[in-house]
């Protein structure tokens, strides 16, 4: 969840009125802007000024020091979204630029997710993942995917070893996290969801883990651009006593789950009908549960046939066979990722930038022997221009850094990661569109790779919808996901498929948005296609994209009425 800035100014408020205000925002989660200050109405401004406000409400009340996600805190936020729906839809935006309306159209959306999660998807008293607070590593998409309580302590951010300042901050995040795991028993003990319970107790193992080995010292923190080791030299007392209280009481939280797993018998999907409101409501994919499983069983079908067609094709070539040591598997990813970032530039694909090299360099893969290898390590350790190319999520993080969108709105990330389809999409599109082309044109054994990488996504896509619509088990999913993956590379119950469909079960939509978010982002590459040649131009992949990155992290089907002017360019609506 991105920070915000709180634009609320009292300097020209009463004190009282100033109090007054001060005790609904902290009682109620209300946020009020003072007459003389609030922006003229109906009016762009106003809009940013209620996407600030509201972003503000959307995060939990603090009790104590630690986030309240209470029954009582919960049922007074979900009161008063009602206001916060009616102040958006106040905001008359007719006459405004299509990219403003738009605007309007993604805070509703997020407000959409809320209202979705306090009817349905509950994390808070639904997901015992949900109170996973450590995280050591940045994630590859603009947020942390699945619901995520706050605050996220995001070891990463922090330079190692620790200022005083950084000591002081982080000794107390991560001194609420034995209140904070207390509070979750209390509103997670009479969840049913079996598989969210039993598969979501690893995500505290991990959590546990990674303490202990921040305070053994050998804990590696990674972001944009590479890691550091997190070194605790010169560390407090206080800090490293709260690293153990914290890693302490997420064990016995790991122990209070694994007492109850027993009790927990129901289902974990959302059913069919929550899952088509959640896509066409919040995540702006125009499809239902049956498209869906429609699509990916065509996906599926489409990828894996391409496969074989390939394979026949190279029936006289070499087998491409994994790399046999680190070191010829280190030089050849580093003349791969040159020709990678080469072909990118000068195949006029998108433009050089600074960041560009430092995003793919940080993400180069390393060699990885074959008893520890799960599906993208049997991919990489046979190239790694495929998963490269999937890597198109850290050239976006470096362009969000380095290069923010001048709308305030679309500056990060959309909450309920409703940037799912975009990001997930487009870089699985994006792995598509490099093979067709030519990267591998000198390499033809490496498109093999990706139409398996487009099966397995396909297959635990339609996994998690079996999930959804509680058709599936997690296990089931898992066993699914494994039988229809080519060359058996994905093996039901290794820790990146368990890791996956889990993720899966908790965000609805997120499994399935690598395939949606592509086919959304073959549409919009379509219509753009049609309306150049309606207009007697040239399609020019570098205007494209240009012009598709320039839109910020917002699925494809928005993008659409800014992108596609002529009407007569537009494919029948889905």
């Amino acid at each position: 969840m991105p920070d915000t800035t709180d634009t609320f100014k009292s300097a020209a408020t009463p004190r009282l009125m100033t109090l007054v205000i001060a005790l609904l925002v902290t009682t109620a989660g209300l946020h009020a802007t003072p007459p003389a200050l609030a922006p003229a109405p109906n009016t762009f401004d106003a809009l940013v000024q209620l996407f600030n406000d509201w972003r503000t409400f959307e995060r939990p009340a603090m009790k104590a020091g630690v986030p309240d996600y209470s029954a009582a805190a919960m049922t007074a936020k979900a009161s008063a979204l009602p206001t916060w729906q009616k102040r958006l839809a106040a905001i008359d935006t007719t006459g405004w630029p299509i990219a403003q309306q738009n605007d309007a159209k993604l805070i509703k959306a997020e407000m959409n997710g809320l209202d979705f999660d306090f009817r349905v998807l509950k994390p808070w008293s639904r997901d015992p993942a949900f109170y996973v607070s450590i995280w050591p590593s940045r994630t590859d998409v603009p947020s942390r995917e699945a619901p995520v309580s706050y605050p996220e302590i995001q070891l990463y951010e922090y330079k190692w070893p620790l200022s005083p300042a950084a000591q002081t901050e982080l000794t107390a995040k991560i001194g609420m996290i034995p209140a904070f795991l207390a509070e979750a028993r209390v509103n997670v003990k009479d969840a049913n969801a079996r598989d969210l319970w039993i598969q979501g107790e690893q995500e505290l193992r991990n959590q546990s883990r990674a303490l202990t080995t921040l305070l053994s010292g050998k804990l590696r923190v990674r972001t944009l651009g590479g890691g550091q080791l997190a070194d605790l030299s010169g560390a407090s007392p206080e800090l490293l006593a709260a690293i153990s209280n914290a890693q302490k009481a997420t064990d016995d939280y790991v122990a209070w789950l694994e007492k109850l797993a027993p009790t927990k018998t129901g289902p974990s999907g959302v059913g069919k009908d929550n899952y088509t409101w959640y896509q066409q409501n919040v995540h702006f994919v125009p499809y239902t549960w049956d498209d869906e499983v429609a699509l990916l069983h065509r996906e599926l079908e489409r990828a894996t046939a391409a496969l074989r067609v390939e394979e026949h094709n190279n029936r006289n070539l070499p087998p491409l066979n994994p790399s046999p040591d680190p070191a010829t598997f280190d030089k050849t990813a580093k003349a791969q990722l040159d020709k990678f970032i080469d072909f990118l530039v000068k195949g006029e694909m998108i433009p050089d930038k600074p960041y560009l090299r430092e995003a793919l360099t940080g993400e180069l893969a390393r060699f990885t022997p074959a008893e520890r290898l799960t599906f993208f390590g049997r991919v990489t350790m046979r190239n790694t221009m495929p998963l490269m190319s999937h890597d198109y999520h850290w050239i976006d993080l470096g362009r969000m850094r380095d290069e923010p969108n001048p709308d305030p709105i679309r500056r990060g990330a959309l909450l309920s990661n409703i940037w799912d389809n975009r990001a997930e999409g487009f870089a699985t599109a994006w792995e598509e569109i490099m093979m067709r082309a030519g990267l591998y044109d000198d390499d033809p054994r490496a498109k093999e790779l990706v139409w398996c990488m487009l099966a397995n996504r396909a297959a635990r896509g339609l996994a998690s919808l079996y999930v959804q619509s509680n058709d599936f088990t997690l296990e089931q999913g898992g066993r699914f996901q494994a039988e229809w993956t080519p060359r058996g590379w994905s093996v039901a119950k290794d820790s990146l498929t368990t890791f996956e469909q889990l993720l899966y079960a908790r965000q609805p939509g997120y499994g399935t948005s690598y395939i949606t978010g592509k086919l959304m982002a073959d549409r919009l590459m379509a219509e753009y296609g049609h309306q150049q040649e309606r207009a007697g131009k040239a399609f020019v992949m570098r205007e494209f994209m240009d012009k598709f990155n320039s839109e910020g992290m917002i699925p494809a089907s928005v993008m659409e009425s800014e992108m596609i002017t002529d009407k007569g360019a537009l494919l029948p609506p889905e």
